[in-house]
């Protein structure tokens, strides 16, 4: 576990391999590998998403796209100047990140889109030496509840005292804030637990927090 990301044929989550190689002999002309960081390491966010979706990241190779959780995220950027383009769905749409990098907790695709506890530790310590990177974080922008928790894990923050809720918002010190939100996911969407607006309040606090207007 040497590199910042892991390699294309990772081997440390079983389950994760097997389900991998399932995938690479169903659909051979897909991505079908772990899943690396979208955007720009000076950015000031870290989104930090759950994992690659089947249809999405898992085909396409990058984050968020591909799949219907990404058509509504991609639309928040684009509206609040955090990317720059046009989102096409495709990992060669040209789509231009600017103020947020999108990171998954787990790198690879799990089974039924639910890592198991030992996956997501295991593939921590790529998401934490991702992070080191980025010198100017000011928000840590977490969609949905693992992402909430790996996070608070890999910061040493104890859970109970930043309980998971939709925009939530908490200052961590070092000018340095987290902000939680319901994941952007199909279910959530079409049963209005997430809304347009709800989502897009949230993005509006981001901007608050780092300073755009």
């Amino acid at each position: 576990m040497a590199g910042h990301n892991p390699p294309q044929n990772c081997p440390l989550c079983p389950r994760l391999v097997d389900f991998r190689h399932l995938q690479q002999q169903r659909y051979p002309d897909w991505y079908n590998a772990p899943v690396h960081g979208f955007g720009s390491l000076d950015a000031p966010i870290a989104i930090i998403g759950l994992a690659p979706g089947l249809k999405g990241a898992n085909r396409t190779g990058r984050p968020f796209t591909g799949d219907f959780a990404g058509n509504l995220l991609f639309k928040m950027m684009l509206k609040h100047g955090w990317a720059s383009g046009v989102f096409k769905a495709r990992a060669d749409d040209g789509l231009v990140l600017h103020q947020a990098r999108i990171i998954n907790a787990v790198r690879c695709l799990p089974p039924e889109n639910k890592p198991t506890a030992d996956e997501i530790k295991t593939c921590r310590p790529f998401l934490e030496r991702d992070l080191a990177r980025m010198p100017h974080i000011k928000v840590f922008f977490t969609l949905g509840q693992i992402a909430h928790h790996t996070v608070l894990d890999l910061l040493g923050l104890r859970r109970r005292d930043y309980p998971f809720q939709h925009h939530g918002e908490w200052q961590l010190g070092d000018g340095k804030h987290l902000i939680s939100s319901y994941h952007c996911s199909r279910y959530n969407t079409q049963t209005g637990r997430l809304t347009e607006s709800m989502f897009d309040a949230v993005f509006d606090s981001v901007d608050a927090l780092i300073g755009r207007p």
